[in-house]
């Protein structure tokens, strides 16, 4: 496949996003819904047209040969035997984590980066902004008493994916854990949770009470459309928006929403690793692919980026696409119709319960027994969820996970970051068995270092101090993922915290996701996405 071919991909990938960026993108959390109806169901065939050229650097994801390079290093590694336990106790872990942290504050307290008298707040890799810009009432404090810390989180728990809302339980009961152990900075987190049902105009409302009413030192959103829905507002009001549940690839864009981070791997990185996987085990070509999709702005923008890539591939001959009802019961009609297309390759563009229907519906099809290969989209790697249900017809099911453990995977039983939330979750009268929960531990455990790193810097916790501390928290060992995944972020040089990913076959028999070769390690390797309406990075 020419290089070319990869650019435009991700350009169009990034552009078709954009151009519905209202209703929304692609979601971490496996909820994207750009519009509440969500739509019919629709066959469509690859189209021939290529779309536009685009020589330059897009953002989001590595290059071609980069991640080319990446799978096949991970694939000569496939006789090494994947670290399945992190090693040691939770106490163990913490010492490490007090030491890394200790380096990032010793770095950021240098005197080359803090905020100056001229409200320039300087960070490192070149990152900067200006709180000259922020409004004439603003405050670097606001949220925070002597006693707490005020957070908001905009999530969905009612409607059909209130399952979702499992994640900030999960971190609320990972911040009182916090709290019954000296808080942070000796003070509380109070975690205030507003259901806006993953409807992007009530995620509006809630974050403008939110900013009237309860004035929160800090916003977190779940979703893309959500998140799209309210960034640009955080950002000019100069609230921080951290670790949002979505991996949208406009969320690394240091330089023009610097208040808003992410977390995981990109989305347009994981379409680029399934493309990439299919050349590197088709040499042959000939490959046919059929692909179901859910019906809103996360499924189309997997479907236009895919299409477009399968239309400059020398590998795959066709892809067949069906849309799908976001709120479909039954996906019968849908997946007889791609199994009938008799495809080498099946992948599910969907998300939330779809992935668990999709699974079922593959073994009554046929799928299961006819395709090569069949893939999971990272936004359902939860066993319980999605897998457990299905039982024998999710075995052998492929993901690029983006290296995340789910705490019900026995592989992990020992392993002492998992054993911690788990216990702890018992403790709090809830079920470890709901693996979003230990969703939410993970990314409440990057919030509570980046708090705990800006309340030693200098002038203590802040607003600004907060943010210094995700842009400047350059490598940390990260317990929610695989070992030898990559986590850090580094101003306007690096700006997404993970990069690499797992490829994972499930063993329905043992109930677990099986690591296949070596790590995908493509840290650093992003360009920052400075997003643009109408146009993408």
């Amino acid at each position: 496949m020419n290089k070319p071919a990869w650019r435009r991909l991700l350009a169009l990938l990034f552009a078709f996003t954009l151009v519905a960026a209202a209703c929304g993108g692609g979601d971490d959390d496996g909820t994207e819904a750009g519009s509440d109806e969500g739509g019919s169901d629709t066959t469509e065939a690859m189209e021939d047209d290529e779309g536009g050229e685009d020589d330059g650097e897009t953002g989001g994801a590595v290059d071609e040969d980069a991640a080319q390079e990446a799978l096949d290093d991970a694939a000569d590694a496939e006789d090494e035997e994947p670290a399945a336990a992190a090693a040691g106790s939770m106490d163990d872990l913490e010492a490490v984590w007090a030491t890394e942290r200790q380096a990032i504050v010793d770095n950021l307290n240098s005197g080359d980066f803090g905020l100056g008298d001229d409200g320039i707040l300087r960070g490192p890799g070149g990152w900067s902004l200006d709180t000259n810009n922020c409004p004439g009432d603003w405050d670097n404090s606001e949220g925070l008493t002597d006693s707490s810390i005020l957070i908001g989180h905009t999530t969905a728990q009612s409607g059909a994916l209130a399952a979702y809302g499992n994640i900030g339980v999960g971190e609320e009961m990972y911040f009182n854990w916090v709290n019954d152990n000296g808080g942070v900075d000796g003070r509380d987190v109070n975690w205030i949770i507003k259901d806006d049902a993953y409807v992007a105009t009530q995620t509006q409302e809630l974050v403008a009470e939110l900013l009237q009413s309860d004035k929160p030192f800090a916003i977190q959103t779940l979703g893309s459309p959500n998140t799209f829905a309210v960034y640009n507002e955080l950002n000019e009001q100069c609230v921080p928006q951290p670790l949002v549940f979505t991996g949208h690839q406009a969320w690394g864009d240091p330089e023009g929403h610097p208040w808003t981070t992410g977390q995981q791997m990109s989305y347009a990185t994981e379409a680029l690793l399934w493309g990439s996987w299919i050349e590197q085990n088709f040499p042959d070509g000939g490959v046919q692919v059929a692909a179901l999709v859910m019906d809103n702005d996360f499924g189309l923008a997997y479907k236009q980026g895919f299409e477009q890539f399968a239309e400059e591939s020398d590998i795959i001959d066709d892809v067949e696409f069906v849309l799908h009802d976001p709120a479909a019961a039954t996906l019968t009609n849908e997946m007889t119709t791609l199994a009938a297309s008799d495809p080498n390759v099946f992948i599910s563009m969907t998300a939330g319960n779809p992935c668990l229907l999709a699974v079922q519906e593959a073994a009554r099809a046929g799928l299961t027994e006819s395709a090569d290969a069949l893939f999971m989209p990272s936004v359902c790697k939860a066993i319980e969820a999605y897998m457990a249900p299905a039982e024998g017809a999710a075995d052998d099911w492929l993901i690029f996970g983006g290296g995340a453990k789910d705490t019900t995977d026995p592989q992990y039983a020992d392993d002492a970051w998992v054993t911690f939330v788990n216990e702890t979750i018992e403790a709090a009268g809830e079920d470890p068995a709901i693996s979003l929960y230990g969703t939410g531990f993970g990314q409440a455990f990057t919030f509570h270092q980046a708090l705990l790193i800006a309340a030693e810097l200098d002038g203590g916790l802040s607003r600004t101090n907060l943010i210094l501390a995700l842009r400047g928290m350059t490598s940390m060992t990260h317990p929610a993922y695989i070992e030898g995944i990559g986590f850090g972020m580094n101003g306007n040089e690096d700006a997404y915290f993970v990069e690499g990913s797992d490829l994972s076959r499930f063993d329905a028999g043992a109930q677990s996701w099986n690591q296949e070769g070596g790590i995908i390690d493509l840290s650093g390797q992003s360009p920052n996405c400075p997003w643009v309406a109408g146009e993408g990075c």
